[in-house]
């Protein structure tokens, strides 16, 4: 299991609680000093989330799939698009403070315009050092694209699921 990271994890806190941020349209993370990154999404990125909240509902149903979902890592807090979970991984990072060090067992980034392949490798790498056994990586287009250390042609929870996104 992760270590908790109290620093992020009292930081996040500050955050969450802070009545002036709580109603801010934009996906916030912090990075390693603890600032707030703000991302703001377009109506596109939310109707890609739902999606794949809807095809992981369907090929991975004992699992749930909450967006926007905040994991603490070494280098802040990171959100992640869509996570999927075990019932008995969100115990088990629930355990671990709010928001977990222990990263469920899918997390998926959607790229946006402002996002760069860097960025992606280093969320790819943070999650997975958190725990994530998948990371997936969605492109504009709804193409998904499965990792673990290295790219992989289907995923061991939802092995069914599509490459690509209807939409």
């Amino acid at each position: 299991m992760a270590t908790t990271t109290t620093r992020e994890q009292e930081r996040w806190g500050e955050i969450v609680n802070d009545p002036l941020l709580q109603d801010l349209p934009y996906k916030v993370e912090t990075n390693p000093q603890g600032q707030i990154v703000l991302s703001p999404h377009t109506a596109r990125h939310s109707e890609l989330q739902e999606e794949l909240q809807d095809l992981l509902r369907e090929h991975a149903p004992e699992g749930r799939q909450p967006p926007e979902y905040p994991i603490a890592t070494p280098q802040g807090i990171k959100q992640a698009d869509v996570i999927w979970a075990s019932r008995d991984r969100l115990r088990e990072m629930r355990e671990t403070g709010d928001p977990p060090t222990l990263a469920p067992e899918i997390c998926v980034e959607i790229l946006s315009a402002s996002n760069t392949v860097g960025e992606m490798a280093e969320k790819r790498t943070l999650y997975r050092r958190a725990g994530a056994e998948e990371v997936w990586i969605v492109d504009r287009d709804g193409t998904i694209r499965l990792f673990q250390d290295e790219e992989m042609d289907r995923s061991a929870w939802a092995p069914d699921c599509p490459s690509q996104l209807s939409m």
